[in-house]
């Protein structure tokens, strides 16, 4: 049975929310990956960078690739890339991953030298996976998010993206031995600096594991087929 609520807690904010972030670009080699491989990346960084675990402040985008067999992407041969969203002065902790080798569920990932840019307003924003706990009916899930909106005091209209059959598109990750219930969300007609805001704090949980983090997209795209899972949505 759906938890009904009449309120929504705002997400947790970075503890340096205050400050610029930008999003960094690891180029990756690799073959395949697990298409839900948020968990698995996370746990691979944070064993090289332990400072990591529990980060408030670190957002980890899932890689992009192509759907293979079930429950496996493969890997672009060029221009396969990890994405971490981090505060500015964060910078320089994220920087030894270079050259690191990752394994995510015995699928060995390469990291190359990184750059970064900053994060840039656009009226609509898109988000591959947004999870709010108890929250896995779209309709209630989706006035959770209005609250959160609020609660961070961003003005924004959100649309639910629908897949090919017109249903909104549900996302499942599995953490361990837990099964996590989200939905892809866009948010349109955004001040640039309620853009900047939600693109920094993000919604709902699970900004380490590829939840709940927001990039620019033009509006038409989402209403076209999610054919590729995995693909990045945003224009980088």
């Amino acid at each position: 049975m759906q938890h009904i609520t009449t309120s929504a807690h705002a997400p947790e904010a970075p503890e340096t929310s205050g400050t610029p972030h930008v999003t960094v670009r690891f180029p990756v080699e690799g073959r395949r990956l697990p298409a839900d491989h948020g968990y698995a990346l996370y746990s691979a960084i944070a064993r090289h960078l332990p400072d990591m675990h529990g980060a408030r402040w670190l957002a980890v985008e899932l890689v992009s690739g192509v759907p293979w067999r079930e429950g496996i992407i493969v890997l672009p041969t060029r221009g396969a890339a990890l994405y971490l969203r981090v505060p500015a002065d964060r910078y320089a902790a994220i920087l030894p991953l270079a050259g690191k080798r990752l394994d995510i569920d015995d699928h060995p990932l390469r990291l190359g030298i990184p750059s970064a840019r900053p994060l840039t307003p656009a009226a609509s924003l898109y988000a591959r996976t947004v999870t709010i706990k108890k929250f896995t009916d779209a309709e209630f899930f989706l006035d959770a998010a209005r609250r959160q909106l609020d609660a961070l005091e961003i003005t924004a209209a959100l649309e639910l993206p629908h897949d090919n059959e017109g249903r909104p598109r549900r996302r499942v990750l599995r953490i361990k031995d837990k099964t996590i219930v989200g939905f892809s969300l866009a948010a349109h007609d955004l001040s640039d600096s309620d853009s900047i805001k939600l693109q920094t704090l993000g919604l709902g949980g699970r900004r380490a594991m590829g939840c709940g983090i927001f990039n620019p997209i033009k509006r038409e795209r989402i209403q076209q087929s999610d054919a590729n899972e995995n693909t990045r949505k945003a224009d980088l």
